[in-house]
């Protein structure tokens, strides 16, 4: 077994910007093994995929104290054998770093940005040694700041308990803009990177709210001390990726509100402060709190859990309805936020396919490898999920008299599991029955374990919102608006999902069941023409909207071949979910607003 006493030693720099190369150095001590094997891991925390990160490594090399090279052998995609002899060794690597997301890395002349798990090997026998990290910025990139929540030693100097925790604190090198506000102790940081123009007095204001809201719900002692909002601008992209003090997050250039702009809630905003939310609740819900699969997860291969419901969902849920009980957002706009993830649900055929248990268990190749195809067979256990837990809340409510709601099951959780022991697959029913008292078997059973939709209609009623369904408003329709009067709705179904080219649509996805189904339209169609004349979104909107019967003919270009289709005119189906406040003191009192 490796010896428990000095640290293992890590330096990160940059080779080449223009050819977008890291340089990792690797200095393991002395030992009493005759041969170590290091590895790179295949898959990042909290994103369910196989990525092979080794791909991106080059000019594998080893060698001893002496500088002698050691005999290095390749034995699978991601592992080399050292034949060290027990010498201490020196490994060093370049790693190709043009990710533009939050999962890997990326090198651009503007900054440097790695998750661990793509730059840093791991030595087997030796994952528990303490890290000593070395972070080297180019002399030529003026300006270059380091971000990291790593703990700071000195300079660039930084370091981590064990490997599991160097992997868990994304590194950011560059230019970048940051502001730091305090709640309750804990300080918060959010980082843009390069030269912006933002309005940080009020995404701070606002994100200051939420992270009151996170802290208050889990109560003290907070996890962390410090925590960054490391938050990477392109000119087009979306993601964010949870980390222990820290989260990574990718966003649009211009969709932030710029000094000097007014107020506007748009939806831009909205999304830019819900993901932040998000993200900051899986420092307890993700990061402390986890499957039991996925306390010691095996990064080598595939980690099965049929959990992540529980971990997304949720999530999915407090991500939005925080927003609304900080004020950040009213109540009529959470209402419509939600209406509007119902809609997106109820046009999803593959929810009667796939229960949410079951889109867990097979993220790995479905969920996270989804094509135009994936509406008609699974269901997102983020979007279900989200709902699933809204139904959940009310359902404690209701069937508690209420005395507890979902906040407490939370908070259970946290005070069980918050040691990061591990959730079992049953646990949301177990806490509920044994420490809410209040069975919900039943309903897990249907709408986690089964397929069946969360009927909220009754449940929403009893805090003051209606529930209704009406056919979309127009083909672009996202759901969460009534009619405005004077308006006219599409009268017939088209049921796919495109958009427009120079000349035409293109089809994107077509939704089992829906007229453009039945007509043998199929995904990557380029629908020219209706009934004769060249069409674009709006035109097509337009001629479904038309009193008529029979079917429309529909002119499109397959793989090369013009062809003509007959599409029946049926009416359209009402999938577009509204929500309503009827009764605005329950409404405020179920946010507690």
């Amino acid at each position: 077994m490796a010896q428990q006493s000095p640290a293992l030693q890590y330096s990160l720099s940059i080779d080449s910007v223009s050819q977008h190369l890291f340089a990792v150095n690797v200095s393991i001590p002395a030992h009493n093994e005759q041969q170590l094997t290091v590895s790179l891991p295949t898959w990042i925390p909290g994103s369910y995929m196989v990525r092979d990160f080794s791909r991106n490594m080059v000019n594998f090399s080893a060698k001893d104290k002496t500088g002698a090279p050691i005999k290095v052998t390749l034995l699978d995609k991601q592992q080399w054998q050292l034949d060290t002899q027990g010498q201490a060794v020196e490994i060093h690597y370049q790693v190709y770093a043009f990710d533009l997301s939050v999962r890997s890395a990326y090198i651009n002349d503007e900054y440097a940005f790695c998750n661990g798990t793509s730059v840093f090997v791991s030595v087997s026998g030796f994952e528990s040694l303490p890290c000593e990290v070395f972070i080297d910025v180019p002399a030529d990139r003026h300006g270059w700041q380091i971000k990291t929540t790593l703990p700071h030693v000195a300079d660039n100097q930084f370091s981590s308990q064990d490997y599991a925790e160097l992997i868990d604190h994304p590194i950011f090198m560059g230019v970048c803009t940051s502001a730091d506000f305090d709640v309750d102790g804990v300080t918060f940081t959010l980082m843009f990177s390069g030269k912006t123009q933002y309005d940080m007095p009020r995404l701070c204001s606002d994100l200051e709210k939420v992270c009151a809201h996170h802290l208050n719900l889990f109560g003290k002692p907070y996890p962390v001390k410090h925590y960054l909002f490391m938050t990477l601008i392109a000119d087009q992209g979306y993601g964010g990726l949870e980390h222990r003090s820290s989260t990574a997050l990718l966003f649009p250039r211009f969709e932030l509100p710029l000094q000097g702009e007014p107020d506007e809630l748009n939806d831009s905003y909205v999304n830019f402060i819900s993901l932040c939310s998000h993200e900051l609740f899986h420092t307890w819900h993700v990061k402390r709190i986890k499957p039991d699969v996925m306390v010691k997860p095996d990064l080598s291969q595939e980690t099965y859990t049929d959990q992540l419901w529980i971990y997304e969902g949720f999530t999915s849920f407090y991500d939005d309805v925080t927003l609304a009980r900080v004020g950040v957002i009213p109540p009529e706009r959470y209402f419509k936020i939600v209406a509007q993830n119902l809609t997106r649900l109820y046009r999803n055929a593959g929810r009667f396919k796939q229960s949410i248990a079951e889109s867990s268990f097979y993220a790995w190749n479905k969920f996270y490898k989804q094509d135009a195809g994936s509406v008609n067979n699974i269901v997102s256990y983020y979007n279900k999920g989200g709902i699933v837990a809204l139904g959940l809340d009310l359902l404690l409510r209701q069937r508690s008299g209420n005395t507890c709601n979902l906040d407490d099951l939370m908070r259970l959780l946290w005070a069980e599991f918050g040691d990061e022991s591990g959730t079992p697959a049953d646990v949301i029913d177990r806490l509920c029955r044994e420490n809410l008292k209040v069975d919900v078997s039943d309903y897990l059973a249907s709408v986690v374990y089964g397929t069946e939709d969360v009927n909220l209609t009754t449940l929403l009623e009893s805090i003051g919102v209606s529930h209704s369904l009406q056919a979309p408003l127009s083909l672009q329709d996202k759901g969460g608006e009534s009619l405005p009067s004077g308006k006219v709705a599409p009268r017939f179904d088209f049921g796919a999902v495109s958009k427009d080219l120079d000349t035409g649509l293109l089809i994107q996805s077509v939704q089992e069941g829906s007229a453009a189904a039945q007509a043998g339209l199929q995904i990557d169609d380029k629908l020219i023409a209706a009934d004769g004349y060249v069409v674009n979104t709006k035109l097509l909107q337009r001629m479904l909207s038309v009193e008529r019967s029979g079917t429309m003919l529909l002119t499109v270009i397959r793989d090369g071949r013009i062809m003509e289709l007959a599409m029946p005119l049926v009416a359209a189906p009402p999938q577009s979910c509204v929500l309503q406040i009827t009764d605005n003191n329950k409404a405020a009192t179920w946010l507690g607003c």
